[in-house]
């Protein structure tokens, strides 16, 4: 394992970095935002588009650049992190030119797989085996390594960016992750990979401030844009692999898919619903999770919070489930369960809203969020 003295030098360290990247990140979204009006660098209301007046999408910008000068200015930055910083900038510029122009979806992608390429053969992060899926050995995959490498990583960097649909929602998804993941990295005791989640963590925070709807917030200040959450899938996807690939770690691949569930099973099923309709799996829709939940009579706001406590649900569950030593098989049917029974849910559209009402009204006749969740309800748009 990467180990480190432990202790209070540790966490003093981890709270100077976080403060640091987090004034950086809220220094340079501030002072990116003028400029963003000035040359009309803006995502303006127009079809699905809700918002309601236009707003700077810098977010994901800020966040790089901030993350980038404090490594670069505190830490000795190893292999896999320079990796990471250079494959993210391939992935914020050409978010950048997307957010700016709508560059073509096969163009992105192709991005995608050159940005996972360079986390391959440049940081030595890539997925050699999957753990004990289907039986007892851990399942090697040999010559399948990079291109399942690949095909994960371009999966959760889309499946990121669809989530980015309502205000704040990304970010508190991305956050939620990150955080198990620095769990779960020092339970592992590798501090080096707890330092990078802990800076990128205060990233998202500082983002949050500006993007997350609330009391004296009605909407969002701020977008991260394209780059932003192609940025920070890139992140959790090098992230988990660092995490889950290290023979002296104690943290299985099978934990990684439930730290990011949500965003991961809406993707899935909105593109084989797509493709079993005829349709592009990157065309537009309201057919995302956070869709059925407004519709269903959720503001934007709860429906942030209740699916990023799910999202932190399932990651917990999973891990103390890991930790209980249960069959692995039972992680790959679980997962599929979910899936599954997320497509056979909004199958149709007015079974899901449904269901959701339901869950909404549940969770107002609780005693504590009957509380809270009033006081969280805003105009609902999406």
């Amino acid at each position: 394992m990467e180990r480190s003295p432990r202790g209070f030098t540790l966490f003093v360290t981890i709270g100077l970095e976080f403060t640091a990247v987090l004034v950086l990140t809220s220094l340079l979204i501030w002072l990116f935002n003028p400029v963003a009006h000035r040359i009309g660098w803006l995502d303006r209301p127009a079809g699905r588009k809700d918002h309601g007046t236009p707003t700077p999408y810098h977010g994901g910008l800020a966040m790089y650049v901030a993350l980038v000068v404090v490594v670069l200015t505190l830490v000795n930055p190893h292999p896999p992190m320079r990796a990471l910083m250079l494959a993210s900038g391939l992935l914020v510029l050409v978010g950048l030119l997307d957010d700016m122009f709508d560059v073509r979806w096969y163009l992105r992608i192709l991005a995608q797989v050159f940005a996972a390429l360079i986390l391959v053969y440049v940081g030595g992060v890539q997925i050699a085996q999957i753990g004990p899926v289907f039986g007892l050995q851990p399942m090697s995959l040999g010559v399948l390594s990079v291109p399942f490498t690949v095909f994960a990583t371009v999966g959760l960097i889309n499946a990121l960016n669809m989530s980015d649909g309502v205000d704040g929602l990304a970010g508190m998804l991305s956050l939620a992750a990150l955080l198990m993941l620095a769990a779960a990295a020092y339970y592992a005791g590798n501090e080096r990979l707890v330092h990078g989640l802990v800076m990128i963590s205060a990233a998202v925070t500082a983002f949050l401030v500006f993007n997350l709807r609330r009391p004296g917030q009605r909407r969002a200040k701020v977008f991260m844009g394209n780059a932003g959450s192609a940025f920070l899938g890139l992140v959790i996807a090098w992230a988990a692999f660092r995490l889950t690939q290290n023979p002296g770690h104690p943290v299985s691949p099978v934990l990684a898919p439930f730290l990011i569930a949500p965003p991961v099973i809406d993707c899935l099923v909105l593109m084989l619903r797509r493709l079993v309709n005829g349709r592009s799996p990157f065309s537009a829709d309201r057919g995302h999770m956070h869709h059925y939940m407004v519709d269903a009579g959720f503001s934007v706001t709860t429906a942030v919070f209740v699916i990023t406590a799910f999202s932190l649900l399932l990651g917990g569950v999973a891990a103390l489930a890991l930790k209980a030593d249960l069959p692995y098989p039972l992680f790959v049917v679980a997962f599929l369960s979910m899936t599954v029974g997320w497509y056979w849910l909004t199958a149709r559209r007015e079974r899901a809203v449904r269901a959701l009402h339901a869950l909404h009204e549940g969770l107002v006749a609780l005693p504590v969020l009957g509380r809270v969740i009033p006081a969280l309800e805003q105009p609902r748009s999406s």
